[in-house]
């Protein structure tokens, strides 16, 4: 079954930021990925807005409710109380939980299930009771996969960072692929759907869909970002979703 796309904003806005100007337009980014066929757009929303800006999570909904409505928004984000506001006002289809320190450049780990479960569990029950499906960002870790569904959440999101990094060492990617897919066979097994996110690129999921064949999604921001300043956004959109199991 052909693996849902959810495009990365945030990178667009970076590029935004760089000018106190209004281009590139996030929202004019976003709708031209979900016209060329994304089934959502994903952003993560900072405390110091270096890149997605509090006031473009209400357009972007509103891009979606208004001209997409078959497609989902995927907000991504720490969940201190200001986050957890934001999503509950915003009401997205879709909560990623990620551990990330409020000054980290990008999220570079999976949460610790164990050690944070007694913590995560009532928020995952609070984001379930405001109607959002909730993701847990996760490490390749078979063994941490039952901690994170004793949580309650619907679905692990899996870090691909380190698969993304072997993109010049083949017998390493295969290690990586391995990892990630023994981890989306445990999380099958308790019921948990899968998806996945970080240095994903047109080269290297085709491996990746094939390993976990019912992934339920991938989030991509940089790679698709970087081809689109090559091929344009529409297309590399559509070189995405071929590679992501799509007929386009």
């Amino acid at each position: 079954m052909p693996v849902d796309l959810s495009v990365n904003l945030n990178a667009v806005a970076q590029l935004r930021n760089r000018r106190d100007l209004p281009w590139p337009s996030v929202v004019g980014m976003g709708r031209i990925a979900l016209n060329a066929g994304a089934q959502g757009l994903t952003i993560h929303p900072r405390p110091d807005e270096r890149h997605i800006r509090f006031s473009d999570v209400p357009e972007l909904r509103a891009l979606i409710d208004d001209e997409f409505p078959d497609c989902e928004y995927n907000i991504e984000g720490y969940p201190t109380e200001d986050f957890l506001k934001l999503v509950e006002e915003t009401q997205p289809e879709q909560v990623t939980l990620v551990p990330d320190d409020p000054a980290q450049a990008t999220s570079d780990h999976g949460w610790d299930f164990k050690s944070h479960h007694n913590m995560l569990a009532p928020i995952v029950a609070r984001l379930i009771q405001s109607g959002a499906r909730v993701s847990l960002f996760a490490d390749p870790d078979p063994e941490l996969v039952k901690w994170a569904a004793d949580t309650g959440a619907q679905r692990i999101e899996l870090y691909t960072g380190p698969y993304g990094g072997t993109y010049d060492t083949p017998d390493a990617a295969k290690r990586e692929v391995e990892k990630l897919g023994a981890t989306a066979d445990a999380a099958r097994e308790l019921g948990m759907g899968v998806n996945a996110g970080h240095d994903l690129t047109v080269a290297n999921l085709p491996a990746l869909v094939a390993r976990i064949p019912d992934l339920a999604e991938v989030s991509i921001g940089h790679g698709l970002t970087a081809d689109a300043l090559e091929y344009g956004m529409a297309e590399t959109v559509k070189r995405f979703l071929v590679a992501c199991g799509h007929e386009v």
